[in-house]
């Protein structure tokens, strides 16, 4: 994190536009620091949390759309100043650079943008090389169309994901690495998850239409608005009616427990389980009166406090721990009396590679070293839960990745090593974007959804 010194108060010498209104040099001043954040490994929901709260909305669009063009902003840099200039200066550069490199895509014109980097530059702590940043960024409208199509040659320009991204994309889905990449630096659609304790996905259809809201059913669930909207103007959000949930994460439930029978009692495991969202999925799923007990852990005390909340707004009820899963003899007792669980779902932490569109600086955050060392934390999972699944249970296996290192090449090393393990029909890797573009389970279409990987596994006899 950046020291306090660092940052300006809002609004510190800064200009405002008529009406009060942030001026474009204050916001991109925002986002440049945002961005030097997370260039310095800081997390882009923590770098957004030191934006001013009046600022922020406007900031985290021109945010992401950088961090979505980042691989050719980068590239261009390096033409214009090859030796790496100081974080600010460098973050501030590479801000202007990505809004403005593409002028279909830029928010302002590419002159507005580069005048107000340099007034950023003028009125922040980067004012000693505002000179340098002057230069780089007169040169670059000014050579504009040579720059990028020199850019062009560079993987990391032309796809803007870094290099290692790239080749592991390319050995692990060589038909569709292309794809995988258009889908990232696109923007996800807002799902919704329907609760159909209250209501139906028919009825809560009418409900947005009757507020001007257009959605498209998906799955068995979901609608997909056509307009992203404020949660807030959801009809009956706070009351628990609707969850803001993707498409593929609303497969979860479906799989695990279709087929069981739900009016006997049932022992079902959450592990690694919050925000809450797929174990209030599993209670909306069982209905009314199920017999069904779930047991959700989460790791960290903060984030478990988050399911709390998540089972509150929806109207259902499960154990939730603070516990490490990988260690069941501390919470195993306390969960279930010693006693085999009937279903677990295991999302298990994962390089979040499949949701980059939501979170595009988790492409910039991870290194491929991030790879295995999540790979053997999803083994270790695997083998401690396993055993606490009775005969005839399921294991649901889950990562929000397109790595097959965390999916298809992980469980067929648990099936390995695990007789007992029986592979049922499952999605495997669902690619990112249009469901009509991949092979998913019928019945059970994800629409546009994020890139997933489910494996469905059962202990046989």
């Amino acid at each position: 994190m950046f020291p306090p010194s660092s940052r300006e108060p809002a609004g510190s010498g800064q200009p405002a536009t008529a009406g009060g209104a942030p001026a474009l040099s204050q916001q991109l001043a925002e986002v440049a620091q945002a961005l030097q954040a997370i260039l310095a490994g800081q997390s882009g929901t923590a770098a957004l949390a030191a934006v001013p709260q009046r600022l922020r909305p406007g900031v985290q669009a021109l945010l992401f759309q950088v961090l979505r063009q980042l691989g050719r902003a980068q590239a261009l840099r390096a033409e214009l100043a090859p030796r790496t200039p100081p974080p600010r200066v460098n973050a501030l550069l590479c801000t202007a650079l990505a809004l403005a490199w593409d002028e279909s895509q830029a928010p302002y014109p590419p002159f507005t943008l580069v005048n107000q980097a340099v007034e950023a530059a003028k009125r922040g702590p980067a004012q000693r090389q505002a000179a340098f940043i002057n230069a780089c960024l007169r040169r670059f409208l000014r050579e504009r169309d040579a720059l990028v199509e020199k850019t062009d040659a560079q993987p990391q320009a032309l796809w803007n994901h870094p290099q290692w991204w790239i080749d592991r994309l390319q050995q692990d889905h060589p038909a569709q690495w292309q794809q995988i990449l258009q889908a990232n630096n696109a923007h996800a659609p807002m799902t919704l998850r329907v609760n159909r304790l209250q209501s139906s996905v028919a009825d809560y259809q009418q409900q947005l239409a009757a507020q001007q809201m257009a959605a498209t059913p998906v799955g068995e669930a979901g609608l997909e608005l056509t307009q992203p909207q404020p949660v807030q103007a959801l009809p009956g959000f706070a009351q628990g009616r609707v969850s803001v949930q993707d498409s593929a994460a609303q497969m979860a439930a479906p799989l695990l427990l279709k087929g069981l029978d739900l009016s006997q009692p049932l022992r079902v495991l959450d592990a690694c389980a919050a925000p809450g969202g797929k174990t209030a999925h599993l209670l909306e799923y069982a209905g009314v009166g199920a017999p069904m007990q779930v047991t959700a852990l989460e790791i960290d005390a903060e984030r478990s406090q988050r399911i709390h909340e998540t089972l509150a707004r929806v109207g259902v009820q499960a154990q939730v721990l603070v516990a490490d899963a990988s260690r069941p003899n501390q919470w195993w007792q306390q969960a279930s009396a010693g006693a085999q669980f009937d279903a677990i779902l295991l999302d298990a932490p994962c390089t979040a590679s499949g949701i980059v569109r939501r979170h595009p600086d988790v492409r910039w955050l991870r290194r491929a070293s991030d790879v295995d060392q999540l790979a053997a934390i999803q083994s270790r999972l695997l083998d401690t839960l396993w055993p606490l699944l009775r005969t005839g249970g399921r294991l649901l296996y889950c990562t929000c990745s397109v790595f097959k290192a965390e999916g298809d090449l992980q469980v067929q090393a648990f099936l390995a090593r695990n007789t007992q393990a029986r592979l049922l029909s499952s999605p495997g890797h669902l690619i990112p974007g249009n469901a009509a573009q991949t092979a998913t389970v019928p019945d059970n279409q994800p629409g546009d959804h994020d890139g997933f990987f489910y494996a469905l596994l059962e202990k046989a006899p």
